[in-house]
């Protein structure tokens, strides 16, 4: 048996999602398109969308930390706070030694600093 061959069972799985699919592709079209519907136009309440959307904005409410989030704060803003720390702390030594005239000007990287 081949991996391009199908068992009965799978075909009537198959052919039976395919109905399922097409019936609800029909009735999103029926209801999308009826031209009775006043004021609508073409938006349909999905009730999933809806809970997925109030997930999204309650989630902040239900937040409880856990190792992975603090794994995720160690992995991820701490490095980014300390290479910002490290850049600034470069850029002030250097610009105290260009203002105190330990680099001369010809010497600088950047001559317009």
């Amino acid at each position: 048996m081949s991996s391009f061959e199908q068992t009965a069972e799978e075909r009537a799985l198959l052919l039976e999602k395919a109905k399922r699919r097409a019936a609800l592709r029909s009735e999103f079209l029926k209801q999308t398109s009826n031209p009775f519907r006043h004021g609508e136009g073409g938006h349909l309440f999905d009730s999933a969308l809806l809970r997925h959307q109030s997930m999204r904005i309650s989630a902040v409410d239900y937040f409880r930390p856990t190792t992975k989030s603090l794994r995720s704060l160690l992995l991820v803003v701490v490095p980014m706070l300390t290479y910002g720390y490290w850049i600034k702390s470069d850029r002030d030594r250097r610009e105290q030694e260009y203002r105190t005239g330990q680099i001369s000007y010809k010497d600088r990287r950047f001559k317009f600093i």
